[in-house]
């Protein structure tokens, strides 16, 4: 059925801890008050999974959290969105993954963040038989998981005919990371990076190069966020660039979930990858106007007027 999206989001399941505005830590034992501070689920699989869920799709999340008041709030807050969570596993010997991230005025925030639970995924934990039905398979952060797991999963979301995505968590300078990700990437419809990422992974000056050292690996498409710039879209058949919408950044934390999960359904709506590009970036603007991954009340429509009525901003 057109449009059907029965997606898995596989990977790093993260509780984020959001306070804005921070400028600065009081030194000792001082204090700052701020406007605002919240929980957000979060993680390129449960925060990519919350935003689909919001664009209609059917989503089920894959991952591991601790057995702790952390994993519950995060099972808690991504089955309020609709997410089904039922093969989440809970660890009684590690804590839930967290971030806390203290929002500067513009939007921007370094990171403090505990793995955790993210790492102890096993095989074991994914059972291949839930893939039967699904159309997408999305892996974010295949570098936290054993790089067996990561083909295994991948090829046999494709012997399925589902589309695969991946989008990894680590930043560009982080040594060996292809070599870490080599063996999955030719089961790799689409290559979800940032800009930076693209750079540092592939030691490239120029982003486009990079995406096609990329696609050299194996991978069908690379689709890579360029902050204030947009998306960039690089096939072996040519290159879309795509503009970011223009608003009042408050957090740009969430924006990389955001713009894949918009790009993946738009792709499971027959889109072209630059429209598929455009409702990513559009669905990214509407989350980077809150605190948190899951900010917005919106849904598929919502995001497409949106997109249309600044298509000429």
């Amino acid at each position: 059925m057109a449009g059907v999206m029965r997606a898995i989001t596989l990977g790093a399941h993260v509780l984020d801890v959001l306070a804005r505005p921070v400028e600065g830590i009081p030194e000792g034992q001082g204090g700052a008050l701020l406007d605002q501070i919240r929980v957000a689920p979060a993680g390129t699989a449960a925060g990519t999974a919350v935003i689909l869920a919001k664009l209609g799709a059917n989503v089920r999340s894959i991952g591991a959290v601790g057995d702790d008041p952390l994993g519950d709030m995060l099972l808690s807050l991504l089955q309020r969105h609709g997410v089904d969570t039922a093969l989440v596993r809970r660890r009684a010997e590690v804590q839930t993954s967290a971030s806390v991230l203290p929002i500067r005025g513009d939007g921007s925030r370094p990171a403090l963040h505990v793995i955790g639970a993210n790492a102890t995924l096993t095989a074991g934990d994914v059972p291949l038989s839930a893939l039967d039905g699904t159309t997408h398979l999305h892996v974010g952060a295949p570098e936290l998981l054993d790089p067996q797991l990561v083909v295994s999963v991948l090829r046999a979301a494709r012997e399925r005919g589902a589309t695969t995505s991946v989008d990894m968590l680590a930043p560009g300078d982080f040594p060996g990371i292809l070599d870490l990700v080599a063996a999955a990437l030719p089961y790799v419809d689409h290559l979800l990076p940032n800009d930076e990422q693209v750079l540092g992974f592939t030691g490239s000056d120029d982003v486009v190069e990079g995406c096609r050292k990329l696609l050299a690996m194996g991978v069908g498409c690379v689709a890579a966020t360029c902050g204030a710039d947009g998306a960039i879209v690089v096939t072996n058949d040519g290159v879309e660039r795509v503009r970011a919408f223009p608003v009042e950044v408050v957090d740009t934390s969430g924006c990389g979930d955001a713009f894949s999960a918009g790009y993946l359904r738009g792709l499971s709506l027959g889109r072209s990858l630059r429209d598929a590009a455009v409702l990513g970036c559009a669905t990214a603007a509407l989350v980077a106007q809150g605190l948190g991954t899951d900010h917005g009340e919106y849904d598929l429509a919502a995001v497409e007027e949106f997109a249309t009525a600044r298509a000429g901003a």
